[in-house]
């Protein structure tokens, strides 16, 4: 299912990053080449940050940076950022090795891909796997058992 929403153009393996800032706007980069979200979908990510927090860091090690479909969502998409070396936003789950950019089209189509990303995090060895991966192949191969 999750093979639908995020092809392997939309998996990214990076060394590091300087800041979260960075980091969501790397997750957001295929999903914004592709026109399947738009700058402003960022924006608000970033101002609502700013407002009250890192709000989608949702586990230890996983962000999941979204904002409302009327921010700029054109389709539903996800897209996934690995970092090697995690970065802090701030939160008790620091630091994050995984980001997830949730682009939800509505308010409920995107409840089932959810419930399938939900499940994937819910394992902490494939979320192991997936950090310890050495190249995008290998996380696409374990992210679409899912």
């Amino acid at each position: 299912m999750l093979k639908q929403f995020l092809p392997l153009n939309h998996i990214q393996l990076i060394d590091s990053v300087d800041n979260w800032k960075q980091a969501v706007q790397y997750s957001a980069e295929p999903l914004l080449s592709e026109k399947l979200i738009e700058p402003r979908y960022v924006e608000c990510i970033f101002q609502l940050h700013q407002k009250i927090g890192p709000y989608y860091v949702i586990a230890p090690q996983i962000a999941m940076p979204h904002s409302r479909p009327e921010d700029g969502v054109n389709e539903q998409a996800l897209s996934l950022v690995v970092l090697k070396q995690g970065i802090n936003f701030g939160s008790d789950n620091d630091p994050v090795h995984i980001i997830l950019m949730l682009a939800a089209k509505d308010n409920t189509s995107h409840l089932e891909m959810l419930s399938t990303v939900a499940e994937l995090f819910s394992d902490e060895n494939t979320i192991q796997q997936i950090i310890q991966s050495t190249n995008k192949a290998e996380i696409a191969n374990i992210v679409y058992r899912y």
